[in-house]
């Protein structure tokens, strides 16, 4: 009568393989992880790109004059007192102003959710006709003068002489309050930082605060403990190296790239964020 053996695996033979699998896990698991954040770098560049059609859009259709970043004229109860809302019927698409990757980030609805929001408008872009519609500063254009938050009159494209050149979105650290300022993010707030820095006495010298990082964390808090108006910052959510990482950025005539947070905070870049 014939018989038939079964042989089992060694305990060797199991530990072999579960060695082998863990190996090729360690291997794979960062190579899947830098591609689905190149795949969410990727999505970040065309979602600014629809931004940027629909910014242009919007000019085309008031005189060339882009959609304020905050208008403080309007009452905190009127929607349109923030950016967000008069430019979406260009967009047609709120996710748009949700960066890829940012969770928990949502589009900014009113001045109470304008925390929340991951796509950031530079603050250079804000309007303000009367003193003491903001407690923050309202400047003259030209006027080298840190933390403006509003200028007395709304600013066209006419009037910036170097449009390929000039930062108007990138991406922004979020959160549901606190010292969060998701909608914008501030032209000025890092120059101080700068390697370079003296001291302020040309507009070409401003630089946003930027960083891999969550500066509304790192920098709101002790032992800094920066105020909202001083903080403001753009992140680089993408393809992040310690605290570096890379962020897209739209310009004024309409292109888009990815720009390291750090090149941005050490003056490196080239992009002009004061234009007035």
């Amino acid at each position: 009568m014939n018989t038939s053996m079964r042989r089992a695996f060694t305990l060797i033979e199991l530990l072999v393989v579960i060695a082998i699998i863990a190996i090729l896990a360690a291997i794979l698991f960062p190579v899947f992880s830098r591609a689905k954040d190149a795949a969410k770098a990727t999505a970040g560049i065309a979602q600014m790109r629809q931004l940027a059609a629909g910014v242009m859009m919007y000019a085309g259709d008031y005189d060339d004059y882009p959609v304020p970043s905050t208008n403080y004229d309007a009452p905190i109860s009127d929607p349109n007192r923030i950016w967000t809302v008069p430019i979406l019927p260009y967009l047609k698409n709120k996710e748009i102003l949700i960066a890829p990757g940012a969770n928990t980030s949502q589009y900014a609805t009113d001045w109470n959710t304008r925390q929340r929001q991951s796509v950031g408008y530079n603050d250079v872009m804000a309007i303000s006709s009367l003193v003491g519609n903001t407690a923050d500063r309202i400047c003259n254009d030209g006027e080298v003068r840190f933390g403006c938050s509003a200028f007395w009159n709304a600013a066209s494209f006419g009037q910036m002489e170097e449009t390929a050149r000039i930062g108007l979105f990138a991406n922004t650290p979020h959160g549901n309050g606190g010292k969060y300022r998701g909608f914008v993010f501030g032209a000025d707030n890092g120059t101080v930082y700068r390697p370079d820095y003296t001291s302020f006495t040309s507009l070409d010298q401003a630089v946003p605060l930027a960083s891999g990082e969550d500066l509304v964390q790192v920098m709101g808090n002790a032992p800094l403990n920066l105020q909202a108006s001083e903080l403001k910052p753009i992140i680089g959510r993408y393809n992040k190296a310690g605290k570096d990482g890379r962020t897209p950025v739209v310009f004024a005539d309409g292109h888009t790239k990815s720009i390291l947070a750090s090149q941005i905070a050490n003056g490196s870049s080239g992009i002009i964020w004061r234009f007035r």
